[in-house]
């Protein structure tokens, strides 16, 4: 069974704060997913250099921190690539207020569209749904949310967040696939 986001995100905020960086765990998975729907290389921790020239300048992660941080991309990864693992955004569970919900989702969102931003220079050559989709994104990053505590903003959440994770995955679509697209038996074959 997967770990539930409050406990992943509580885990990995307290490896941050042992390593002394100063990133919320949700700008962690925002700029990992980025990375990955960019189409980070994804073999041989390459990932690792421009995630950790995003949240600690360019410094090397701490042993256990970076250990976590590659378990949750191994997940991430498996979980994009395979629509029925349920890619899911990591962001605080229904328990946590609806505005700090919200601040976390614009968090997840900056930090993703920046993720993207760094590994991918051709954004701008992308197709026209993405080219669409992030300059949606770049406005639910910006935006301040006046939320209250009621259904209709409840619900109003839940679309926006479903909406940024449908985003990832057509990034992912189009820039993150790192497998041959023309992949035949004839790889499995022994001569």
């Amino acid at each position: 069974m997967a770990t539930p986001p409050s406990l992943c995100i509580e885990n990995l905020k307290k490896a941050l704060d042992a390593a002394e960086v100063g990133q919320h765990p949700v700008e962690v998975h925002g700029a990992l997913v980025g990375l990955i729907c960019g189409g980070v290389q994804q073999d041989n921790y390459a990932w690792l250099k421009p995630l950790a020239d995003l949240m600690n300048d360019g410094q090397p992660l701490e042993s256990n921190l970076q250990q976590l941080i590659a378990e949750l991309y191994q997940d991430t990864v498996a979980r994009l690539a395979d629509f029925e693992f349920g890619f899911t955004l990591l962001l605080p569970e229904e328990e946590v207020s609806l505005s700090h919900r919200v601040e976390a989702l614009a968090l997840w969102t900056q930090s993703f569209l920046t993720g993207i931003a760094i590994i991918q220079p051709e954004l701008a050559k992308a197709s026209p749904d993405v080219r669409e989709v992030i300059k949606d994104l770049a406005e639910i990053a910006q935006v301040e949310f006046d939320v209250g505590d009621d259904d209709e903003s409840e619900t109003a959440y839940v679309e926006l967040q479903e909406f940024v994770r449908m985003s990832a995955i057509l990034c992912y679509s189009e820039f993150g696939l790192d497998m041959p697209l023309n992949d035949t038996d004839q790889s499995s074959t022994i001569h």
